[in-house]
């Protein structure tokens, strides 16, 4: 248990230390993430192997939450070819970082309305690889696991609780997107 406490609680620590202003400077989070998640790999695969191997679909495990400044910071389970929904983050800034496989994230703004989202690139991150969003109403984006096999695992840093969020479909080739609300369902909790 030693170990698991261990890593879990420098990330942790990294999320919260580096998180203390209303503009935290993510580049240095996912710097030093990245240090942690790249140096400390076999660790970590014993640590949250458990995860995944559950085979229980896409989960949200939180890890952390602190309340002024507000942050939270979870573990994500991703099986095999996982897909999200184009979403934003309820205007939070936030940081994800692969911890275990690979993770393909398609940015997109929304327009002056909901009803209009363009794509404004794809990011690929591989163990170690963050990617980062300042807090904004306009920014949304897409995941997927790369993997048709395996499970991938991520952790995730907001600037805030994402209890809610808004998630867009596109019902025909009009362009035309439809905002839905959506609520966060966390698995369980991760012992720090």
């Amino acid at each position: 248990m030693g170990k698991r406490t261990s890593i879990i609680r420098t990330l942790r620590d990294i999320a919260f230390d580096l998180s203390d202003g209303p503009h935290p400077d993510l580049a240095s989070m996912g710097r030093e993430v990245g240090r942690v998640l790249h140096g400390r790999t076999g660790e970590l695969a014993e640590t949250l192997g458990p995860l995944r191997e559950r085979r229980r679909g896409f989960e949200r495990w939180m890890l952390a939450e602190r309340a002024k400044p507000a942050v939270s910071v979870l573990v994500m389970a991703w099986p095999p070819g996982y897909s999200t929904p184009v979403h934003d983050h309820g205007g939070l800034w936030g940081l994800e970082a692969t911890i275990a496989g690979a993770l393909e994230v398609e940015s997109f703004d929304k327009g002056d309305t909901d009803h209009s989202l363009r794509s404004t690139g794809r990011t690929w991150l591989g163990p170690g690889d963050a990617t980062w969003f300042d807090a904004s109403e306009t920014h949304t984006h897409r995941c997927r696991n790369l993997s048709r096999h395996e499970t991938a695992l991520t952790l995730h840093v907001y600037g805030g609780d994402l209890a809610q969020y808004l998630a867009y479909e596109q019902p025909g080739p009009s362009g035309h997107w439809i905002a839905r609300p959506r609520q966060s369902i966390i698995a369980g909790r991760l012992t720090a």
